[in-house]
């Protein structure tokens, strides 16, 4: 019996060199063509490559620009603007003319007409009315009889108002600010889910990765537990339906690897499209496995949360808005009136200079009145539409606020519990590891069963992509949290964004 076992690795080796110079029955592996270069990502690296160059991360600064020049040209609304008009008018034909006993006749007209003004308006949010400067001249040509006369107007003083109506300069004053404000927290949000998306799209690589070493390892062993199996097969240490197994097991794992390396691929022109990398490169993801430890307190991501966020401007928005438009309804409704008055100085003469001289005074008001006598209850209804939609706002608003809430709290609870999943589910990947080296050398010696052998393979495997899946999960959370409070509570300093840079 000494003897057995030395002539048993000797026979081994045999085949084994046989087996080397022959052709297994099997598929032959794809050839895959890759590209030359190799770019090297980190996560950090490209969550500031999405954050530059990302589809998102353009369309928010392209966003915010808009939001910016908006909110300029409302704040525009309320300082004075200074307008010139001129209007020549040239007429050339036979009309109708009124004559002194009250008749008509047709009549030759060829004459210019010639004004210019130069007004100075400005909005009054308090009335929502329009205070106006303004000087005029006007210059007529009787081409006919040769006649030339000017009328002035050195200044006129004016204001006009709509009458109990709607204000919109009041309430612009109370939702544009917010708006803006809305618009410029939305912005250091999107980009924190731009880092939280492109984070996701990383690790979908690693773990591609991840699938591809998986692969070709199993394969590698696969290969050499069933060069072993035709040995012990041949001498009779195992039966034809383990050796069919491990051949099995090959040829999976073949499959495996070839549908990893389509993965992979697949992977590589999802993140590289997303983050806007034009070349024709191989990108290869290096993961770090030491994750910031560090745990936030709930009342301070709350508070953080209600002071930075744009959901809390938004629902201030929608809360004004719906009010506004309740008193929009009202002023479409019952009495109306429009007040036009000027007070100014005029003058005329055939010369110009003497059309400013000794000017007369001029006054001009004008009182437009509506007052609906039957409207069978339209404006009634409009009034208690408004109402009931301002009503539903409300009750949506304070829906949302409680779901706010529960997402900070939630989210922050999920993340002070992920870096010590983290830390198990590296451990558990170590462990599993060594597991399945252990049962792989067993099953080798014959000392454990086939099915242990693949249970701690598929035990490996699942525990290294749990692995990668738990560092996703921990930095999708870190962004979100982020995006949730705009407050980065791994350093203690709020989230800012140099907004000068953008409008630039």
């Amino acid at each position: 019996m000494k003897y057995v076992f030395p002539i048993f690795f000797v026979w081994l080796g045999c085949q084994f060199v046989a087996l080397h110079a022959q052709e297994i029955n099997r598929p032959p592996l794809p050839a895959v063509t890759q590209p030359k270069d190799t770019f090297v990502l980190t996560l950090e690296r490209t969550i500031q490559i999405a954050r530059e160059n990302s589809p998102d991360a353009i369309a928010a600064r392209h966003s915010f620009r808009s939001s910016y020049w908006n909110y300029r040209s409302f704040r525009a609304n309320y300082l004075p603007s200074l307008v010139l008009n001129a209007e020549p008018n040239l007429t050339r034909q036979i009309s109708k003319i009124i004559q002194p006993d009250g008749s008509y006749n047709f009549g030759k007209q060829n004459q210019l007409s010639t004004t210019a003004d130069l007004t100075v308006n400005q909005n009054i949010a308090l009335t929502g009315g329009n205070v106006f400067l303004r000087t005029y001249l006007q210059r007529f040509d009787n081409f006919e009889q040769d006649i030339v006369s000017y009328q002035s107007n050195p200044i006129v003083i004016g204001y006009q108002q709509n009458l109990l109506g709607y204000n919109s300069l009041k309430w612009d004053r109370k939702i544009e600010p917010v708006r803006y404000e809305e618009a410029k927290k939305n912005y250091i949000e999107t980009l924190e889910i731009v880092s939280s998306y492109a984070a996701s799209k990383f690790f979908q690589l690693a773990t591609a990765q991840t699938n591809l070493e998986i692969a070709r390892f199993n394969y590698a062993n696969a290969d050499t537990l069933y060069r072993f199996a035709i040995g012990r097969y041949e001498i009779g240490t195992i039966t034809e339906n383990d050796k069919l197994q491990l051949e099995i097991n090959l040829l999976s794992e073949q499959t495996n690897m070839m549908n990893a390396s389509i993965e992979v691929d697949d992977c590589i022109q999802d993140l590289r499209s997303y983050l806007g990398i034009k070349e024709e490169v191989l990108l290869k993801v290096e993961v770090n496995n030491v994750v910031p430890r560090f745990e936030v307190p709930l009342q301070a991501a709350l508070t953080e949360a209600y002071q930075n966020s744009s959901q809390i401007e938004n629902m201030e928005r929608r809360k004004v808005e719906s009010n506004s438009n309740v008193a929009y309804a009202k002023s479409q409704t019952g009495f109306k009136a429009d007040l036009y008055m000027e007070f100014g100085l005029t003058q005329t003469s055939a010369d110009i200079g003497k059309a400013y001289r000794d000017p007369m005074n001029q006054q001009y008001v004008s009182l437009g009145i509506r007052v609906p006598i039957l409207d069978w209850g339209v404006g009634k209804g409009k009034v208690k539409v408004a109402k009931s939609n301002r009503d539903k706002v409300y009750t949506q608003l304070e829906q949302d606020q409680s779901n706010f809430e529960l997402n900070v709290l939630k989210t922050v609870k999920q993340f002070n519990l992920q870096a010590d999943k983290v830390n198990i589910a590296y451990r558990t990947a170590q462990t599993a590891q060594r597991r399945n080296e252990v049962a792989r050398k067993l099953y080798l010696l014959g000392k454990s069963s086939l099915l242990d052998l693949n249970a701690s393979i598929t035990e490996k495997d699942r525990a290294r992509r749990d692995y990668i899946s738990s560092l996703s999960n921990y930095w999708n959370l870190f962004y979100l949290l982020r995006s949730l409070t705009l407050y980065n509570f791994e350093n203690g300093t709020p989230i800012l964004e140099d907004y000068e840079l953008l409008i630039k």
